[in-house]
């Protein structure tokens, strides 16, 4: 941790406000590993809670592309340290993305919308780059990866919980239904701990990018360095954490009001989002993994019935999806002008 001592008040407290993001992003997110498994009654809420945020602790220190692409891969940060005249130009700008992706979260979270926490932070980041120094601030070769994933994601994790559940149908036609829920609801366990890893891989690699960019800002490390082993643990620990709170008004939404789910169901929707999560994380594009286990959930449950689906929720969680990335950055956006014009 030597780096630390190395570091102004204004990067200690663009730290401390990515520690705040990924805390938010467990609590926001928390639905994600949790819905599944308490809406199929296999765990209580508070079980449910603890073994995810365990198993998310042990993703986040699986650190892959994901962080490399949040630091490097959507925005030019030497071009915006270039034509800002402030030697914190950076960290202003990181603390400003951050801020968009937070309030924004906030909102969702009170709406009870499960919307995405990552496409929050890539929204900010694009947000004040672009009012920093326009759209040359926008690295496009890794933002369009991101935005086709905004789609991709959803409709990936819908035809892979759609044929995990039908393979798992077809194969149990002739058990007996109470029998077969018994084991998945064992099987359950697994689905979900595998997607509360994926999650914590996916997930905290984004603020261990954000807390990389602001340590090249504050002129502590370099874009080679690897992420150091602070930076991995105090993600872990507010990821976990944020998890462990939890937050209830979204586990609702996706426990319950997109389509009732059944251990069988649960399974295929968690395997199924993880996979997906995985791949993402091996390619180094940090998806939504809200939008994945959404589009998973209504693969699932349209597997069994297209009415078993209520698409009014699914079209509400969609309009929050797209709205995200152009809410944050616009957020974000307005806050860095401020920065510009009244403080720097």
């Amino acid at each position: 941790m030597a780096d630390l001592f190395g570091l102004g008040l204004l990067a200690i407290m663009a730290i401390v406000l990515t520690w705040a993001f990924d805390f938010v992003n467990g609590f926001h997110d928390s639905a994600n590993s949790v819905s599944t498994v308490v809406a199929t009654k296999v765990l209580t809420p508070v079980q449910a809670v603890g073994m995810a945020a365990f198993f998310e602790f042990l993703g986040v220190l699986m650190v892959g592309a994901v962080a490399a692409t949040m630091q490097k891969g959507i925005i030019h940060q030497d071009l915006v340290v270039d034509r800002i005249p402030s030697a914190d130009a950076l960290i202003a700008l990181v603390i400003t993305a951050l801020l968009g992706a937070i309030i924004w979260d906030l909102i969702t979270w009170y709406l009870a919308i499960p919307t995405s926490s990552s496409h929050a932070l890539v929204g900010g980041l694009i947000g004040a780059g672009c009012a920093a120094i326009g759209l040359d601030a926008i690295n496009w070769d890794g933002t369009i990866k991101i935005l086709m994933f905004i789609f991709l994601s959803p409709l990936l994790g819908f035809v892979i919980g759609f044929i995990i559940v039908a393979v798992v149908m077809r194969f149990m036609r002739r058990t007996n239904r109470t029998k077969a829920n018994r084991w998945f609801r064992r099987l359950q366990l697994v689905s979900s701990a595998s997607y509360a890893f994926a999650h914590g891989t996916n997930d905290a690699q984004k603020g261990m990018g954000i807390i990389m960019l602001i340590l090249v800002g504050a002129a502590v490390a370099t874009n080679d360095d690897p992420v150091f082993l602070w930076v991995k643990i105090s993600c872990c620990i507010a990821l976990a954490l944020g998890t462990f709170l939890g937050g209830w008004r979204i586990v609702k939404t996706m426990a319950s009001r997109i389509t009732k789910l059944e251990p069988y169901q649960g399974f295929s929707a968690e395997s199924g989002a993880a996979s997906m999560l995985g791949f993402t994380a091996y390619l180094g594009i940090p998806v939504s993994t809200t939008h994945t286990i959404s589009g998973s959930i209504m693969g699932v449950g349209s597997a069994k019935r297209v009415s078993a689906v209520r698409w009014g929720i699914g079209r509400r969680i969609v309009y929050a999806w797209v709205l995200t990335i152009p809410a944050a950055a616009t957020i974000s956006g307005l806050i860095f002008l401020f920065y510009l014009n009244f403080i720097v």
